[in-house]
Order: structure tokens, then sequence, then C-alpha cells
């Protein structure tokens, strides 16, 4: 199943149609924490749909009772449960299904699906029966620091639920595509307009300059994927080089990360903000380690950083050098001073037009409305199976 680049949401008419009234998303991602896959998806899918968004609970030890709270983000209602501290694992799966039940019933929800990210989620909601039932698998939870034990049974149980799965790389789609029979990969996309600001913004006369620094960027979460030794690395090679990471440190202690003159650490930054900082890179970088938790991933990062037209130079994650690498569209590296060469070549880059014309060309066919509307398809498809029909013999 493939859609041209004209094709979008706006262009689906009775699949949009077909999908149930309601969407009920169960994430292991705070929505105001980092805008990604499932804020791309949802907030498209909102326009078909009214989609509420379950986040997990916060413990609060002041509280007596529990609750949820609702908050609007645009068209995405969150839900937030709030449990009193105290409780031990069975019981605040008793108490989180309690509080599904009470929003179902007191939202009168009815004619839903179900979207999860998170199989933890089914602990408190198996016994809904949904119009149909979407796991988009983003990441293989089981393989991230702190990931429950129970997390890879539950995963199994949902796998045999689900109508539809969608993986969020070709790498993850090849390790699960046996264990589900309507399996399909949707790698990272992107909001091209947004990103392309960038370019528009960049002051290309600041490298005519005799005291410019080049800077190298990464934005993202900083966690057990991040190669500090690699920052740590390029920063000793090229002291007249800075680097600027933006976004959250989660899951690691923020003091075992390399402290440099050159090294800049931004903290979390709004999607908004994103193309105006970028303006001032040179260079993009996606350093991460390779291990079980980057064995599966698809950086969104990837395409935004081509996007805002910035070279990018990345680990040999597997989603990068197929298709990016392979492509020529992104440099891979693995060492320091891999990194360090590569970047001296980009800063050196004679071709630099023709370079970016290719990448043009790559991510004409891809962006969210084009992956969501793909989305769509399968889903209505799922809906509403085409009749099988079934020959028979007339005997005389």
């Amino acid at each position: 199943m493939q859609l041209n680049s004209d094709q979008s949401m706006d262009h689906l008419g009775h699949e949009l149609k077909d999908l149930p009234k309601n969407l009920v998303c169960f994430s292991h991602l705070r929505w105001d924490f980092v805008f990604q896959r499932p804020q791309h998806l949802l907030t498209r899918l909102a326009k078909a749909m009214k989609v509420f968004y379950v986040e997990e609970p916060v413990v609060i030890a002041s509280e007596k009772l529990p609750h949820y709270l609702l908050q609007q983000r645009s068209e995405i209602t969150l839900i937030i449960p709030q449990l009193p501290a105290g409780l031990n694992p069975a019981e605040s799966v008793s108490v989180q299904e309690q509080l599904l039940d009470d929003f179902m019933i007191e939202h009168q929800i009815t004619n839903y699906a179900f979207w999860y990210y998170t199989p933890m989620a089914l602990e408190f909601s198996r016994k809904y029966k949904p119009e149909l039932t979407v796991f988009d698998c983003m990441d293989e939870l089981s393989a991230f620091k702190f990931a429950p034990e129970s997390l890879k049974t539950l995963e199994k149980e949902l796998l045999k639920k689900a109508d539809v799965v969608f993986t969020g790389g070709h790498s993850l789609y090849e390790a699960k595509k046996d264990k589900h029979t309507n399996i399909y990969a949707f790698p990272s996309s992107i909001d091209k307009s947004h990103f392309a600001k960038a370019r528009m913004l960049k002051k290309t006369a600041e490298n005519q300059d005799a005291a410019y620094r080049p800077k190298l960027g990464f934005y993202g979460v900083i966690d057990e994927r991040f190669d500090a030794e690699l920052i740590k690395g390029i920063a000793d090679a090229r002291p007249d080089w800075d680097l600027m990471l933006l976004g959250p440190v989660v899951k690691i202690d923020p003091q075992t990360l390399p402290q440099k003159d050159n090294i800049y650490y931004i903290g979390t930054k709004s999607y908004a903000e994103l193309p105006d900082l970028m303006a001032a890179w040179d260079i993009a970088l996606i350093p991460f380690l390779l291990n079980e938790s980057t064995r599966f991933i698809s950086p969104t990062k990837t395409p935004e950083y081509l996007a805002a037209g910035l070279p990018v130079i990345s680990t040999a994650i597997r989603d990068v050098v197929n298709p990016y690498g392979e492509l020529g569209l992104v440099s891979i590296g693995d060492t320091p001073a891999e990194f360090v060469m590569l970047s001296e070549k980009e800063l050196d880059r004679k071709d630099k037009k023709e370079w970016q014309q290719k990448v043009d060309l790559f991510l004409s066919n891809i962006s969210w409305d084009i992956t969501c509307a793909q989305m769509v398809s399968v889903m209505s498809t799922a809906l509403n199976p085409a009749p099988v029909f079934h020959n028979t013999l007339v005997q005389s």
C-alpha cells in the first residue's frame, strides 16, 4: 500500500468516516515531555476522532482518594490518573482500572478504538472490547532501562488482541513481522515546513567570520542511549568547536555527562523553538550507543535534521544506515576521530547544493500527513475487510 506525495488526511474521505468516533490512547510518554511520534499522529487523527490520551499515573503523597485529571491540549484531552502514595502494584492496577471505568461511564464513551503505545496498559484495560485495537510499537520498550519484567508477556497478549500493529521503523518491523498477521512498518516522518524554517533563518555570513566557531548540535532525550564518551572525544579533539546539546536528561545521573568549556547543555526546548535553535548549527549529530536499547530505534530527528538543511553524522543505527547512510544522505561514524573527520569534510563540502537537492528529493514523499493517511487506510480496511468469495461447484 502506497500513497503519493499529494495524498494526505484531507484526501481520505470515507475512510475517515469509517473510523470510530472516539480514540483512547494509552501511553508511557507524557504528552508535554517531548513532541514526537504520538503527538504528530494523534493531533492529525483528532481531526476525524475525539482523542483521549491516557498518561501513566502520578503518585501524590497528599492525595487521599484516587481520581483523574482532565486537561486540554488543543483537540487532545489528557487523562492523568492521580494516585495516593503507598499502593502496591496490584492495588495500583486495580485503582487505574476503576478510574478508567469511571471515565468511560462518566463521558459515555461508546463507538471507540483503543490505541496502545505501552502494553503495560493492558493490566487495567484488557476487559474492554473496542471496535478497533491498534498497537503502535514505536520502540522495543523491553530493552529500555528500568523496563518492567512483565512487559514482554503483556506485549505477547497485546499482539493477540490487536487488529493492527504499526512499528516505528523497519528493523523493528523485521523483529515483529512474524508475530502478527496485520503489521506495517511506518518509520519516522517529518513536518517539512516546520523544520525548513531553519534554512531561512540560517546566517551564512557567520561562516565567513574568522572568529566564527563551528557548531555541532543534538536535540532529544539524553538517556542511556546517549554516547557521552563520543561527545567528550569530539570536544577534546576540537576545542574550537561548540557542541550544543538540547533536551532533558533522564534515567542517568547528569553528573556523569562530560563537562567541557565547549559543551553546552541547553535543556528542554519546545518543538516550536527547534528551527530557531537549529539555524545556528553547522552539523547535526545522532550520537547514540549501539546496544540493546538502540537496536531497533528509528530516530525521528534524522529526517528532521535533513529537512532543516543540516548535514547529519550518526553512529551506525540500523534504521539510519538503511536508508540514509546507504543513499549518501547521512554520514556514518563510530569513534570521535571518525566524527571529527566527517565533520571536517562536511564543513569543507563544495557540493552542498547538489547534496541538498538529493536530500529534498528523498524527503518529497515523506510527511506525517502521508504517514497518518496510510495508517487510516489500514485501520479502515481492518474495520471493513473486503468480502471473501468462495467458489462452489454446482452439480447437474
